[in-house]
C-alpha cells in the first residue's frame, strides 16, 4: 500500500511538473509550418506559408524557411491571424488574490486575447504590465488605465491638478473617466492631462455632455457613452441625471437626424469609440438571467458567487416598472444605428467587451462582442480589424502588433477554419501564441479545467 502510494506520489508531481513546463514553454526559435495568413488590412490570404518566429517575434515569413534549432508547429492547412485586443478590459486587483488574476489574464489568452487596455487601474496593474513586458508571467500584453477619476475621487480643480499629475509620474498609460465629474473639474482634469502629456478614455460625465466630451479629445469614448442622450433636442426640457442605464430613460426622445453630426465630429476630433454591445445584448437584454446561466457553458470559469451576482443584477435591471421589451428594441435600433455610422463614417470603432461583467467572461466574451457588431452590420474582416489593426493605430504601434508581419511581436492564433467566411470559427483556436511562447489546445484545455473545478468552490 506504502509503495503505492509513492508511485501515485510521483505520478501527482510529475503531472504537476508537466503542468508548470506547459505553463512556460518558450522556444526561443519556432517555424509554424504550411498555414494560410490572413491579411487583417484586406482579407486576402496568402497559402501554405511557413512563419519563422525568435525571440518572441516574427523574424521570417516565406514558403521555404529551415532553422536547426527551431521548434517545429504543424499549421496543415490552419489560418493563422494576429492576437486580437481587448479594448475594455478590467484585471482584478489585490483583494481577489494573484490566483484570481493569473487565471483572468488566462481566460483572455485563451481565447486569443493576446493584448488588454485595462480599464480600472491600480498600482499592482504596474507590476503586471512589466511582467508581461518581459516575460516574466503568462499574459497578454498589458495597458492599464489610472485609478478612476469620478465625482468622488476628484471633486476640486486642486485635485485634479495633483491626482492627475501623479497618474503621468506613477506611469498610467493613460487616465479613466467615469461618471460624476463637475464640469468644471473635467476641465481641469483635461487641462492638466494635456501639460503632463497623458490621454484620457471611458464614460462621458452628465455634467459634461457628448459633444463636449468629443470636442475635449478623448482618446476613446466606451459604451458609446453619452451618444443617445445626445440625440435629445436641446428644445426638449430634460433633467440630464435621470438619463438611466446609458441613456435608455430618453430611448423616445432621441432624434436620429442628428446622428450624423455627432459623428461628424467623432471624426474631426480623432475619438475611437468602443462599443462594448455584448454588454447590452447579454446584460440589459430582456432574457432571463436564469436561463441564460443555464445556456452559457462559459459561466463555469467564474465563480458560483459571482454567476449568483450577475443573476440579481439583471434581474434588477429588467425588472423595473421602466423596462419593456418594446423600448429595449428600440434602445437597440438606435444603438446599432450609431455603431454601423461610427464605423462607415466615424474615426473608427475599436473591440471591447467590458470584461469581466455581467454575463461576460473574460475571453469568452470577446467572442459575443465580434457577433455583437456583426449584427449591427459590420463583416467578419470589419470586425476583426476592430481587434487587430484598429488597436495597433491606436496605440501608435502598428508593425509591432496587430498584424502577422515580419518584425512585429509573434502574437497568433492557429484556426481550423477561415474567420473571415463565420467570425465563430474564432472560438475555439488550435493554439495561442503570445510573444513567441505558443499555448496549444491541450494545454489550453487542461488549464481551463484547472479553472472551472477550483471555481465551483468560490
Amino acid at each position: 500500500m506504502r509503495q503505492f502510494i509513492l508511485i501515485l506520489s510521483i505520478l501527482l508531481i510529475g503531472s504537476c511538473n508537466a503542468q508548470e513546463s506547459a505553463l512556460n514553454q518558450y522556444a526561443k526559435t519556432t517555424i509554424i509550418r504550411n498555414v494560410k495568413i490572413i491579411n487583417v488590412r484586406d482579407g486576402s490570404i496568402a497559402e501554405r506559408m511557413q512563419v519563422l518566429v525568435k525571440d518572441g517575434k516574427i523574424e521570417a515569413i516565406d514558403k521555404n524557411l529551415k532553422a536547426s534549432d527551431a521548434s517545429i508547429i504543424e499549421g496543415e492547412g490552419r489560418y493563422l491571424m494576429p492576437g486580437l485586443a481587448e479594448m475594455h478590459a478590467h484585471i482584478p486587483s489585490p483583494q481577489w488574490g494573484r490566483n484570481r488574476t493569473d487565471e483572468t489574464l488566462f481566460l483572455y489568452l485563451s481565447n486569443g486575447v493576446t493584448t488588454i487596455r485595462g480599464m480600472l487601474g491600480h498600482p499592482s496593474h504596474l507590476k503586471l504590465r512589466s511582467e508581461a513586458a518581459n516575460n516574466e508571467i503568462l499574459s497578454p500584453r498589458i495597458f492599464t488605465s489610472s485609478p478612476s477619476v469620478n465625482g468622488n475621487s476628484v471633486q476640486t480643480k486642486a485635485e485634479a491638478r495633483e491626482k492627475i499629475s501623479q497618474y503621468k509620474a506613477d506611469g498610467y498609460d493613460f487616465l479613466k473617466i467615469h461618471p460624476g465629474l463637475k464640469l468644471e473639474v473635467f476641465n481641469e482634469v483635461v487641462k492638466i492631462a494635456n501639460e503632463v502629456g497623458i490621454g484620457f478614455s471611458g464614460h462621458v460625465p452628465v455634467d459634461v455632455g457628448v459633444r463636449r466630451a468629443i470636442a475635449s479629445g478623448y482618446s476613446s469614448i466606451d459604451h458609446v457613452d453619452g451618444f443617445l442622450e445626445g440625440l435629445v433636442p436641446q428644445s426638449i426640457d430634460i433633467v440630464p441625471d435621470q438619463n438611466g442605464f446609458f441613456g435608455y430613460n430618453f430611448t423616445h426622445l432621441a432624434d436620429r437626424s442628428q446622428i450624423n453630426e455627432l459623428v461628424e465630429m467623432t471624426k474631426r476630433n480623432k475619438v475611437w469609440v468602443v462599443p462594448t454591445q455584448s454588454l447590452f445584448s447579454r446584460w440589459f437584454s430582456p432574457v432571463d438571467p436564469e436561463v441564460m446561466a443555464l445556456n452559457n457553458a462559459d459561466l463555469k470559469y467564474m465563480p458560483k458567487s459571482t454567476v449568483a451576482q450577475w443573476i440579481s443584477s439583471k434581474k434588477n435591471l429588467i425588472n423595473n416598472p421602466e423596462y419593456t421589451i418594446e423600448k429595449y428594441v428600440l434602445f437597440t435600433d438606435i444603438r446599432y444605428k450609431l455603431i454601423k455610422s461610427l464605423h462607415e463614417d466615424g474615426h473608427g470603432l475599436l473591440l471591447g467587451s467590458d470584461a469581466p461583467q455581467v454575463f461576460n467572461v473574460p475571453g469568452f466574451s470577446i467572442h459575443h462582442e465580434l457577433a455583437a457588431i456583426i449584427d449591427v452590420g459590420l463583416t467578419p474582416l470589419e470586425a476583426i480589424q476592430t481587434g487587430t489593426i484598429n488597436p495597433a493605430i491606436f496605440f501608435g504601434k502598428e508593425g509591432e502588433f496587430g498584424e502577422v508581419k515580419v518584425g512585429a511581436s509573434a502574437d497568433l492564433i492557429l484556426l481550423e477554419s477561415n474567420p473571415l467566411e463565420d467570425i465563430k470559427n474564432l472560438q475555439k483556436p488550435v493554439g495561442v501564441m503570445v510573444r513567441g511562447r505558443w499555448l496549444d489546445r491541450k494545454m489550453i484545455d487542461m488549464k481551463l479545467a484547472e479553472i472551472a473545478e477550483r471555481a465551483k468552490d468560490i
